[in-house]
């Protein structure tokens, strides 16, 4: 019996993917554990977020396997219905249905895939709306709330389908900077409750804090990963020494 601690919860093994000609991602080797956070930054460009796309099959992917909790990614719909319900995701863009309240928002999905009853559905909304501090907004419209406020719905929104990992693809880009702070310092919540994570940003602050490992991208390849404190410190390759030295000053 494997660790619940130490358990692999997604295991990618020669991933590779094309957009015609284009080699976006090129061979791919990634394990995550349970509980682990997983920063993955780089150029523009460099397949971060066609990476954590295709863990849920947003996007299809070539060749190569990738396993999420134990159920292999195919085209069979039963098998991504099976991933989506224990991954959730956060986009750049907050995705949130305007005619909806936020509540109704964070209800839908429970209601409609896990069948639970208007009551339970509200009830847990209101935890994790409590969780990402704006239980008070569950009454108004996207349209009423800052754009750090609809960040955090579309996150209470995803935890409230209760997943096992939680995939971030550069939520702060589309936010003023005033409203980065907020949705950061709720994703490291997350973080400290133990939810397994995998993040695209250029947060260099929130790496170095959160994350357990961090990954460099670049030409659709992982060419670095390790340690914040020696990827920060220490970073190995030309890459990743240039990147950083543009992005933190290094």
């Amino acid at each position: 019996m494997q660790d619940a601690g130490n358990q692999t919860v997604i295991k990618i093994s020669e991933l590779n993917k094309w957009y015609g000609s284009y080699h976006a991602l090129r061979n791919i080797n990634l394990k995550v554990k349970r509980r682990e956070k997983i920063v993955i930054c780089g150029p523009s460009g460099s397949g971060k977020s066609t990476l954590v796309r295709c863990i849920n099959a947003l996007e299809a992917h070539h060749s190569g396997t990738i396993d999420v909790v134990g159920t292999r990614l195919t085209s069979n719909m039963k098998n991504v219905g099976k991933i989506r319900a224990e991954v959730g995701m956060c986009f750049q863009q907050f995705n949130l249905f305007p005619h909806l309240t936020v509540l109704e928002n964070c209800t839908l999905a429970p209601r409609w895939t896990r069948k639970e009853t208007t009551q339970e559905a509200n009830k847990n909304a209101m935890h994790f709306l409590e969780k990402v501090k704006i239980p008070e907004q569950a009454g108004k419209y996207p349209g009423q709330l800052s754009g750090g406020q609809q960040q955090r719905v579309a996150i209470a929104r995803a935890l409230c389908m209760k997943p096992q990992i939680m995939l971030f693809d550069e939520p702060t880009s589309a936010l003023d900077p005033e409203m980065i702070k907020e949705v950061l310092d709720t994703m490291s919540e997350l973080a400290e409750d133990g939810m397994t994570m995998l993040c695209v940003t250029h947060e260099m602050g929130f790496a170095r804090k959160v994350a357990d490992r961090v990954i460099f991208m670049a030409d659709g390849a992982i060419v670095e990963e390790n340690d914040p404190d020696t990827f920060f410190s220490a970073p190995q390759n030309t890459r990743t020494q240039k990147f950083l030295s543009q992005i933190v000053g290094h």
